[in-house]
């Protein structure tokens, strides 16, 4: 049978969500996330993982580990979006679906943010949304797993 596991991956200071400039990030944390992408998993026939990391290699292992266990990635790759070629060369090579994800409207912010080397391979990108932006992720990839 095919997986139906979601690898959610989440890049730099991620973890301080919650606690870190609420005013763009708001007050949910990561594991809010989680729990609310776990509950609409079941929902829809999914699974999730959820991961994070600070270091970009890290990163690319986990994408790499998705390759063999998951049959989609959304990515929050956070300030790695606009850096780094490594992550999209790692998702260049997992043949699943992957939808990229920010909490906040990055085309609103700094011009540094506006530029994603992650949406060259993405499906879809979704922005500007808060945490929502991840249930908004999940169920269109239900629907890209049909």
């Amino acid at each position: 049978m095919r997986s139906r596991t979601i690898h959610i991956l989440n890049g730099p200071n991620l973890n301080l969500l919650g606690k870190r400039e609420p005013e763009i990030y708001g007050h949910d944390t990561l594991e809010d996330v989680a729990r609310s992408c776990a509950t609409l998993a079941m929902e829809l026939g999914l699974e999730t993982a959820l991961y994070q990391s600070n270091h970009e290699g890290e990163i690319v292992e986990m994408i790499h580990r998705a390759r063999e266990a998951a049959a989609g990635i959304i990515i929050n790759p956070a300030a790695y979006t606009h850096t780094s070629v490594a992550i999209l060369d790692a998702l260049s090579a997992f043949d699943g679906p992957v939808l990229e994800v920010h909490i906040s409207n990055v085309h609103k912010r700094e011009s540094f943010r506006h530029h994603s080397y992650v949406s060259l391979r993405a499906e879809g990108v979704i922005a500007g949304f808060g945490i929502q932006g991840y249930e908004l992720a999940l169920r269109r990839m239900a629907v890209l797993l049909g």
